[in-house]
């Protein structure tokens, strides 16, 4: 008997190990694009001189991608399998890379962000296939903790493309501030004639292309190697019969915890998207350069991807919720800090949040789909598409810190870059609110 009930506690069976290991993998993949594509926004601004509110479009399209192909993920993965799911996800993100290549000759910005909506299709069927595929791999009192784990590899796949935009990319542009004054002599890209612009502009814009076509020719080998090593079956093994769609919604629905939980993971992800995207921007409002200040971004994930694994292990003593709710508190205190703070100490608040923000996507996603049991593949899709608050976010806070530049001074001693952290905070109080809630209930 004592055997029999150590067995749950295992986080992942030796059975599914080699599938774990291979899945796990994609976490790592979907970071890589989404840490790279959160500085090009002020690389964006820069050189194709458009405000900060319209650069913010490169998330809605980014987001937005998640939101439009979640649900049709869903219904073909409930139609073929998980397999199926993951190499046609592969296919699109490597297409999407593809893509900033005819997009950079036609140096268009539609045609950058066309290219990031179609990359995302990928990256929500590999979401909306990956996550429940880890829960499934094991016993369900271990499945949070498993998620986390796996979802641990994400900043190590999101800490690449920082450094990557950050040596390879920003640190390369004709048009930052110190390579157009060593170079030119003049203290702004926008000073310089048309000619001088166009010349800089197309090396920019080729920089900000290379790193989507090496990423799509590793995920084109990652695809090779899934097909060949993963089974096409479900991880118990076999086709498990589908339950009508309309039942599952209703379900879904009339389930309290989830319905919250889809809620609350569009809050976080709006939350950390402006936290990490906007980081240049409060740092350059202190006199830093685009490429120095990603480092401070770079620091940031460091904190998160530390926090994942600290996370992970108090999970063991500490109920999840709880633990939530807590890291959300600590979350929202580190934002107000950054927002009130002027000065360096200000933007080490702001870095200090992604400490906290470490845990929450995988411990909603694990808590929503707690009881969903035969509804998981439909109701991880709605907890993919709740990303696009990624998307709908983001242009309303580049809006507010653009007013720096149109109405100085309209929020008195506060910078319009510092208060514009009050989005992220009203999201973190609402991730507090639903551990608290999902305790509350859990006690009962």
């Amino acid at each position: 008997m004592e055997k029999q009930h150590s067995a749950p506690s295992r986080l992942v069976e030796r059975r599914y190990l080699v599938t774990f290991i291979l899945i796990t993998t994609l976490f790592a993949l979907w970071g890589f694009a989404n840490d790279i594509t959160n500085p090009m926004v002020a690389a964006f601004k820069t050189t194709l001189e458009i405000s900060n509110f319209k650069a913010a479009f490169v998330q809605f399209a980014f987001y937005g991608g998640y939101a439009t192909m979640a649900i049709p993920a869903a219904f073909f993965i409930r139609r073929f399998s998980y397999k199926s799911g993951i190499l046609l996800g592969l296919a699109l993100y490597a297409t999407g890379a593809f893509m900033f290549i005819p997009a950079a000759g036609a140096e268009n910005f539609l045609l950058f962000c066309i290219s990031l909506y179609v990359l995302t299709f990928g990256l929500a069927f590999l979401e909306t296939t990956a996550n429940p595929y880890i829960l499934s791999l094991g016993s369900p009192e271990t499945a949070t903790r498993r998620l986390n784990l796996s979802q641990a590899f994400n900043p190590i796949g999101s800490l690449t493309g920082m450094i990557i935009a950050s040596q390879v990319v920003l640190a390369n542009l004709y048009s930052n501030a110190d390579a157009v004054s060593s170079t030119y002599g003049v203290s702004d890209f926008s000073q310089l004639d048309a000619a001088t612009k166009a010349v800089i502009r197309t090396h920019d814009l080729e920089t900000i292309r290379n790193p989507y076509v090496a990423i799509g020719v590793v995920v084109l080998l990652m695809l090779v190697v899934l097909a060949i090593f993963v089974k096409k079956e479900n991880a118990s093994g076999e086709q498990t019969r589908q339950p009508d769609a309309k039942s599952s919604l209703r379900r879904l629905w009339q389930n309290k915890i989830y319905r919250e939980g889809v809620i609350t993971q569009m809050f976080y992800v709006a939350a950390q998207i402006m936290c990490w995207t906007f980081i240049i921007q409060y740092a350059g409002r202190l006199g830093i350069e685009k490429n120095i200040a990603q480092w401070w971004n770079i620091a940031a994930m460091a904190l998160f991807l530390c926090g994942r694994f600290i996370g992970t292990f108090l999970m063991k003593y500490i109920n999840s919720r709880r633990l939530m709710m807590v890291f959300a508190i600590c979350a929202a205190v580190m934002t107000a800090g950054a927002i009130l703070i002027d000065g360096r100490a200000g933007l080490c608040c702001l870095i200090a949040v992604s400490l906290f923000m470490s845990i929450m996507f995988p411990t909603i996603y694990g808590i929503a789909l707690e009881d969903v049991r035969q509804d998981s593949t439909l109701g991880a899709a709605f907890l993919v598409m709740a990303i696009v608050g990624g998307a709908i976010m983001p242009p309303l806070q580049g809006a507010i810190i653009d007013l720096d530049e149109t109405a100085p001074g309209m929020f008195g001693a506060v910078s319009a870059t510092n208060f514009s952290f009050i989005l992220p905070l009203i999201c973190f109080l609402v991730v507090g609110i639903y551990g608290y809630r999902t305790l509350k209930a859990q006690r009962r």
